[in-house]
């Protein structure tokens, strides 16, 4: 498949970025202080830590339908917590896609543009169990904000989700999930049911680098189809400026999808901002 000349583009531009990033911020990440930086890359693989963090996520996939069809997705997923008293927190995780895709149904021309929002709230204790487990639970929605028909469902949704983790030594390990039944939208779109799974495996050393391994399962009840990419990535916080940011990159392996998904290797780059109290 040849991939088109703006998608290139893009990742181009973005991985040059993040690649000198990258190297600026190991150069200075000894002024940074070890223990520090290690804690705050340890807290970002807890997805309700109680830390403030702008994450930005660029997916490149292919293989969409007969003709091969490309997508490269931005995903802005701003993390923030509320205190609600010394017991408990309030943890806000928005999902917001900004895509390029080309053909990814048939011959359907290339779309830009905002996809649908998924919103959650974690309530989540102040503090670990006695036993260690880090907990949330609370309501997801999804919220029909795509400026295309091809970007985005048309439906509104709603349902539970829940995380549950532990932090041992530089390991994290723990899963994601929720659930979204569709409720209103468009009466010619597909209702939507629709389970996620996200399992997560980490592991933080001394020096704030970080290997990760997950899934981010989706099976939809209505089509009866599993969509199944593995994510390996490595990630380096570092300090610019005095500015606390972490470096993403690494592959994706499409498992299973729909037999008009993606398919074989994707690529994932990342960059998040944080603000520690």
């Amino acid at each position: 498949m040849a991939t088109t000349a703006s998608t290139r583009t893009l990742l181009r531009r973005t991985s040059l970025t993040l690649a000198v990033s990258a190297m600026l911020g190991m150069g200075w990440s000894t002024a940074y202080g070890q223990d520090s930086s290690s804690d705050l890359a340890k807290k970002l693989s807890n997805p309700i830590a109680s830390l403030i963090s702008v994450p930005f996520q660029l997916n490149y996939d292919h293989g969409y339908g007969p003709l091969d069809g490309d997508k490269a997705t931005l995903n802005i997923q701003p993390v923030i917590p509320f205190s609600l008293n010394a017991d408990w927190n309030l943890i806000s995780r928005t999902i917001l896609p900004v895509s390029y895709q080309n053909d990814i149904a048939g011959p359907s021309g290339s779309q830009f543009g905002l996809g649908d929002v998924v919103q959650s709230f974690f309530l989540s204790p102040a503090k670990p169990t006695d036993g260690g487990l880090i907990w949330g639970a609370g309501p997801v929605f999804l919220i029909p904000t795509a400026t295309d028909d091809l970007l985005g469902g048309e439906k509104w949704g709603a349902g539970p989700t829940i995380v549950a983790l532990k932090q041992d030594g530089p390991w994290t390990y723990g899963v994601l999930a929720n659930h979204i039944w569709s409720f209103a939208g468009n009466e010619d779109r597909n209702d939507i049911s629709s389970t996620y799974m996200q399992p997560f495996l980490s592991y933080t050393t001394p020096t704030a680098w970080t290997f990760a391994l997950n899934t981010e399962s989706t099976y939809d009840w209505k089509a009866h189809d599993w969509s199944v990419p593995i994510n390996l990535t490595v990630s380096k916080l570092v300090k610019v400026n005095e500015q606390p940011i972490s470096l993403t990159a690494g592959l994706r392996y499409w498992a299973a999808a729909p037999d008009d998904g993606p398919e074989g290797l994707g690529v994932r780059v990342g960059l998040t901002f944080l603000f520690p109290k």
